[in-house]
């Protein structure tokens, strides 16, 4: 169940961590978030929007979710989400999950790139810029490794959304 404190069961509470997909409590976000999520308390602005997005993500069966907190690394977004699909029509899917759960809760689109592609979608909120990936293309470009010195904010990553050894491509 959502509320103020609480955007997402799949947001930890905790200090972040610089492991990736580490896995977390549905305790969901803590009161006085902005510490708990590891960034300065004056500026949260997207982690709820985070959390939304995500949800609508796994709801699509997303793979690999990372949610980076890059408040003072750029300019144009205090959060990047990254979450993988297995074909170009699942990242079709994880967007249209993303797009329906976010406009449910009132958050204003700002672009959508790359959708109709399947490989590379990139999906603008303001605050927050969710990344949707065909899997092999993530592995490729390496978001995670560009943003190397963003700290990563801790989710909860259901099993069903990891990909095994045996599933790599």
């Amino acid at each position: 169940m959502r509320s103020a404190n609480n955007p997402s069961p799949n947001l930890h509470p905790s200090d972040h961590d610089d492991e990736p997909g580490a896995a977390a409590s549905t305790a969901g976000l803590a009161p006085g978030g902005a510490e708990a999520a590891g960034g300065d308390s004056a500026d949260t602005d997207g982690l709820e929007e985070a959390g939304i997005a995500l949800d609508g993500a796994l709801d699509k069966r997303a793979l690999e979710p990372v949610l980076l907190d890059v408040r003072g690394l750029c300019s144009y977004a205090n959060y990047l989400l990254i979450v993988s699909g297995r074909s170009d029509r699942q990242v079709e899917a994880i967007c249209d999950g993303v797009l329906a759960a976010m406009k449910a809760q009132d958050h204003e689109l700002l672009g959508i790139e790359g959708k109709s592609s399947g490989q590379w979608a990139l999906i603008d909120f303001g605050d927050l810029v969710v990344h949707v990936f065909h899997h092999p293309v993530r592995e490729h470009y390496d978001l995670e490794g560009l943003w190397i010195e963003a700290k990563r904010v801790p989710i909860e990553v259901p099993n069903d959304a990891r990909i095994s050894a045996d599933d790599m491509y």
